[in-house]
């Protein structure tokens, strides 16, 4: 399936007379749209127009930058927090096994990205803020949708599967899509940016 059949697709099953039929279960609604990372830029177009054409139809439409928040994380370090971290990969890394320095940015970057304290609790709280200032609208859960993108530029830090695991139970009910740059394996198995182990494990429905 194309990128614009997968974003066809999914534009379907949001827009049903009931409510959005992105998931079979009425209290986990979250669904994963997987494309390949080579098909970035023709996501995002694919994206901004199911975007404009929900809100036209006066849908609320919420987009995460997931890099843009991982990045005010580490702004937010102490002064020379990512000085430090920078100078010890690249001591690690110019050692006889380089894959030392990239195993230390990992356990650096772990608690700003992974857990229910790391970019979950981020994304929930701009959910729940997002959900507050547009409260008064009726039916407010099945006209609202939450896009979760940019994944790609956290590889290979981020692990997808436990950003939604620890989402869930924290968005207010609405719809979530994660924009999953990689390439599936069978019918629920993913494989991150097309380089990590497949991931079997996923409960949402994938649309790619």
């Amino acid at each position: 399936m194309s990128v614009k059949e997968a974003v066809d697709a999914l534009r379907r099953d949001l827009i049903q007379e009931d409510g959005p039929q992105i998931s079979t279960m009425r209290n986990f609604r979250f669904a994963i749209l997987q494309y390949l990372p080579t098909e970035e830029f023709k996501l995002r177009e694919e994206i901004q127009r199911l975007s404009e054409e929900l809100k036209a139809n006066g849908w609320m439409v919420l987009a995460l930058d997931l890099h843009a928040m991982l990045l005010e994380r580490l702004r937010a370090q102490p002064d020379d927090w990512v000085e430090r971290v920078i100078r010890r990969e690249k001591l690690l890394s110019s050692s006889k096994s380089p894959e030392h320095g990239l195993n230390e940015l990992r356990e650096r970057l772990r608690p700003q990205i992974e857990g229910p304290n790391g970019l979950a609790k981020d994304c929930s709280k701009c959910i729940s803020e997002f959900i507050n200032d547009h409260q008064d609208i009726p039916d407010f859960q099945d006209r609202t949708l939450v896009l979760l993108g940019r994944a790609g530029a956290l590889h290979p830090f981020l692990r997808p599967g436990n950003l939604l695991r620890h989402l869930d139970g924290h968005t207010n009910g609405v719809p979530v899509i994660l924009l999953y740059p990689g390439e599936r394996e069978g019918q629920t198995g993913l494989k991150f940016m097309g380089i990590d182990e497949p991931d079997n494990d996923y409960r949402p429905r994938i649309y790619s």
